[in-house]
Order: structure tokens, then C-alpha cells, then sequence
């Protein structure tokens, strides 16, 4: 009686550990990455890439991680969206990485610097 309830027991705890590493799993899911690159040597340049290197010109609504490297401390890195959305990655002067998860809706989007967004800007589509 008493191997019984031992066996019972340990067959109670290995099936909370599989359902408890099923749910970490889920939660552990990695989302889409989305490289963005400003200022790269202090060049008047903006990027947003695929995590396959191309640049972003269509892609699916959904969840991404975004990754900005902002290289220059005299450019930033900003995203407008639709209805009026809009993300500040990075500022004048920092210079560093951040990473930003972000649910993108249909519409048109916008990366650019904002201290020169009139030549430095990437269009692309949610779709």
C-alpha cells in the first residue's frame, strides 16, 4: 500500500513537471527579431532588417522584438505607425542597444532620426 502511494505520488510530480515545462516553453517563445541600425561610422543612414539581413519593406501583423543599435550619438532611432502610434527607441545622444517588444497592427510604418528625418527614413508595411 505504502509503494503504491509512493509510485502514485512521484507519477503526480512528474506530471506537474511536464505540464509546468510546457507552460515555461510557451511563455518562453521567442518573437520575430527586427534589427534597426542608425548611425553606423556617423553615417546619415537608417535600417530596419529581417533577422535573414533584408531589408523590411512587407511584413506580418504580429509581435516582434526589436532590436536598435544606435552607433551615433548626433542620430536616433523613432517608428511611426497607424492612428497616430509612434515608439522613441533611442535619443540624442545616447549611443548603445535596446530591445523593445512591440504587437505591430496593418498599416504603414515609418523608421527614422528625427534630427534629420527628412533624408534619413524606411518605409514598410504591416500587412
Amino acid at each position: 500500500m505504502a509503494r503504491l502511494t509512493l509510485m502514485l505520488a512521484a507519477a503526480a510530480v512528474a506530471a506537474v513537471g511536464v505540464l509546468a515545462g510546457s507552460a515555461g516553453a510557451r511563455t518562453s517563445m521567442a518573437h520575430p527579431k527586427l534589427i534597426g541600425l542608425v548611425g553606423k561610422n556617423d553615417a546619415f543612414k537608417i535600417t530596419l532588417k529581417n533577422s535573414s539581413g533584408k531589408l523590411v519593406k512587407t511584413i506580418k501583423k504580429g509581435t516582434y522584438t526589436f532590436v536598435i543599435s544606435d552607433d551615433s550619438s548626433i542620430h536616433n532611432y523613432e517608428l511611426d505607425g497607424p492612428r497616430g502610434k509612434s515608439w522613441t527607441f533611442t535619443s540624442v545622444p545616447f549611443t548603445g542597444t535596446k530591445k523593445f517588444t512591440i504587437a505591430l497592427k496593418a498599416g504603414k510604418y515609418k523608421a527614422y532620426c528625427m534630427a534629420h528625418e527628412s533624408e534619413m527614413f524606411q518605409h514598410f508595411t504591416v500587412k
